[in-house]
């Protein structure tokens, strides 16, 4: 199966990305693309979705499986196929911009390696599966719509993206991540690492770990992101609540110690908080 849309290239683009082309490709026995130095001007994102395939990298042979991407900046070599034993299904964009684009990229230090896993892949696939669409249905008569959906795959490949050098995701990283909106829902209460180790059926130190590879945080900062938003959402809601009474409710054993937590995430304290945006909504 082959689908993929190529579209007109804007000589002077008024929008921070836009995709050159974008496909899908499964069960292609002949896609093999070798492409020299300074063939291609645009951005590259080639991602596995299903199978095996290799990717050359100086020389070197990298293989590539399901959850695995690589990035190609402009101009550079790019070598890649599927194996003729396990074919790939595998999402591709290309993808430029004006010159903010490179920077944004080099910020989010996606220039350090080729070579990346996604962390989570169904939001990733969902929006390409988005923009392929729209590429399909309406060519460019959206180019708003293009250069956003775009804008989103790339904002997703950035969050989700971590080198292949790194601890890559299993079954028990994606057991964290399907555990992340209870986390979430049940944050104001005692954070039992014991508990949330044994539903994902690994040891707490493990947990930690595992926990930091898939969300480049320990599972207590995760927690406390939770209560802070909670806080501040009930900051606002209820009015006659006071500052200790959300605290405890929080999940915090004092007010000092959420205002000290409140002032390193928000750089004010609660109560600055409450007033200046119950000011705003004036």
């Amino acid at each position: 199966m082959q689908r993929q849309s190529h579209l007109l290239t804007l000589p002077h683009s008024p929008y921070f990305c836009m995709p050159e082309s974008v496909g899908h490709y499964e069960d292609f026995m002949e896609h093999t693309v070798h492409r020299k130095a300074g063939a291609q001007n645009n951005f590259n994102i080639h991602f596995v979705v299903s199978g095996k395939g290799y990717v050359e990298i100086d020389g070197e042979r990298h293989a590539l499986v399901a959850g695995d991407a690589v990035l190609y900046f402009p101009l550079q070599e790019q070598t890649y196929y599927t194996s003729q034993d396990d074919l790939w299904s595998c999402r591709w964009v290309h993808f430029y911009g004006d010159g903010l684009l490179g920077d944004f990229l080099v910020n989010q230090e996606l220039h350090l390696s080729q070579l990346w896993s996604l962390r989570g892949t169904e939001q990733w696939i969902a929006a390409h599966e988005e923009l392929l669409a729209e590429a399909e249905q309406h060519r460019m008569l959206r180019p708003h719509r293009l250069s956003t959906l775009t804008y989103a795959l790339i904002a997703l490949f950035a969050e989700q993206a971590v080198p292949r050098t790194t601890i890559k995701p299993v079954s028990s990283g994606n057991r964290i991540l399907e555990l992340l909106p209870l986390m979430q829902k049940e944050a104001v209460q005692p954070f039992e690492l014991e508990r949330w180790s044994s539903l994902v059926g690994v040891t707490p130190h493990y947990f930690c770990k595992l926990f930091r590879a898939v969300m480049e945080m320990t599972p207590m900062d995760f927690i406390t992101r939770c209560r802070l938003q909670t806080a501040k959402q009930w900051l606002l809601e209820r009015q006659s609540a006071s500052v200790g009474q959300i605290a405890t409710e929080a999940g915090y054993p004092s007010a000092s110690y959420f205002n000290k937590r409140f002032m390193e995430h928000e750089g004010m304290t609660p109560t600055s908080y409450r007033q200046l945006y119950n000011n705003a909504n004036k």
